[in-house]
């Protein structure tokens, strides 16, 4: 009669101690967003009390060993009433110009996009043994060489450069990812040494070219006219709250959907994806049975260069339509910050670019309303949330068992 009392159609067990600190999670993050539009509570006292409840939640998770969803609720419970209580504090008229939720969302994807795929090309490269610090570098060159050819792409292509755009941003990616491959796998250098010495060689090439290149001018300002288009379905774009964020989203935007169920089916429901963490996970087992770990590990790091570079040409020919020196300043590393937030699997680290892609969109509509420093204070928040889950508040982030380690065939 308990069991059978403790669980809703679906089975679903109300009293387990993950789903209580699931619920606290959701608890968290309620009240913080009570006192946002459109509701916008002005007492501090329901903040206060639903955050107390989501903390309550966790502790009791964390004591019946579900630490990572304890600690979420926890940190979600303590977040919801800083900021809930921070908001009541406001005036509406400041919460309703920043918080427009579908203008967020919009803005959520778009910031959230090139970290998906300097995220999910760090997975494939790190699910293989290979420590990748180099999607930095690897989102700058595919920046820089994708705008580039779609440039030099223009005068024969026409609107259709993006595509010769993407296809050489692909190609440059590939090629710096080759060198972090020869390194690491067949030289052994340090993989930390080796992505480090390629992030500044690929900020000094680019810099080089472009300078060279384009001089004081910069890029030309016709870029939007053959840059990555955007898709418009227009049945969703006068939906209530869902038109304003699918509604015109760049092309970008939804091939990353894709890329994160490929992934998906790729790494954990193909023999492929087995053997690719087989080798990250214990390559010496994998050699024993035939699989070749040099070969594995050489296709999964170059191919993470591309599907980093592809990043980095989205934010030159899909975001911002320029080039600049330094342009993707740190995105690389956020999105290695992801990929270790979403503890190595696609849609976790999907998740975690969210997060990370909605802190970079309030940044943006905060400075209006309360000073530069409150967006400073947002952008930071990333960084934050990674150091949180590496320390191991809300479960330990331990990536796959051979990475970092030069593997000597014997």
């Amino acid at each position: 009669m308990t069991a059978t009392a403790s669980r809703l159609v679906g089975g679903i067990r109300w009293t387990h101690p993950k789903t209580i600190g699931i619920v606290g999670i959701l608890l968290g993050a309620l009240a913080f967003w009570l006192a946002l539009p459109p509701l916008a509570a002005r007492t501090q006292v329901l903040p206060i009390a639903i955050g107390i409840l989501a903390i309550a939640a966790g502790i009791w998770s964390w004591s019946r060993d579900q630490r990572r969803v304890g600690g979420g609720a926890v940190a979600a419970g303590i977040l919801g009433i800083a900021f809930g209580v921070l908001a009541t504090r406001s005036s509406t008229a400041h919460l309703d110009s920043v918080v427009v939720w579908s203008a967020l969302g919009a803005a959520t994807l778009r910031y959230a996009t090139p970290l998906v795929y300097a995220a999910i090309g760090g997975l494939y490269c790190e699910r293989s043994g290979v420590v990748n610090i180099a999607l930095e570098g690897m989102l700058l060159t595919g920046a820089f060489f994708g705008i580039w050819g779609a440039i030099w792409a223009h005068g024969w292509a026409g609107n259709l450069a993006w595509i010769v755009g993407l296809a050489i941003a692909a190609l440059a990616g590939m090629a710096l990812a080759a060198v972090h491959a020869v390194w690491s796998i067949s030289l052994k250098v340090d993989q930390i040494i080796s992505g480090t010495a390629l992030n500044f060689l690929a900020l000094g090439i680019t810099g080089f070219i472009f300078i060279d290149k384009y001089g004081d001018s910069g890029t030309p300002g016709n870029i939007p006219d053959y840059g990555v288009p955007d898709i418009h379905i227009h049945f969703l774009q006068n939906w209530y709250f869902i038109g304003p964020i699918l509604g015109q989203l760049n092309l970008m935007i939804w091939l990353s959907f894709l890329l994160l169920i490929g992934t998906y089916i790729f790494v954990f429901r193909t023999p492929y994806g087995l053997r690719l963490r087989s080798v990250g996970e214990h390559p010496r087992a994998a050699d024993t049975v035939g699989i070749s770990v040099y070969k594995i590990r050489y296709i999964a790091v170059i191919s993470s260069g591309a599907i980093a570079a592809l990043g980095g040409a989205y934010i030159s020919l899909g975001f911002v339509h320029s080039f600049s020196e330094n342009m993707t300043a740190g995105t690389g590393f956020i999105g290695l910050a992801a990929l270790i937030f979403g503890k190595w699997r696609p849609f976790a680290t999907w998740g975690a670019t969210l997060l990370f892609g909605f802190s970079s969109a309030l940044a943006d509509r905060l400075p209006n309303a309360y000073g530069n420093q409150w967006g400073t204070l947002f952008q930071a928040l990333p960084y934050f949330l990674t150091l949180v889950a590496v320390a191991g508040v809300i479960g330990r982030s331990i990536g796959p068992a051979a990475a970092g380690r030069p593997y000597d065939k014997q």
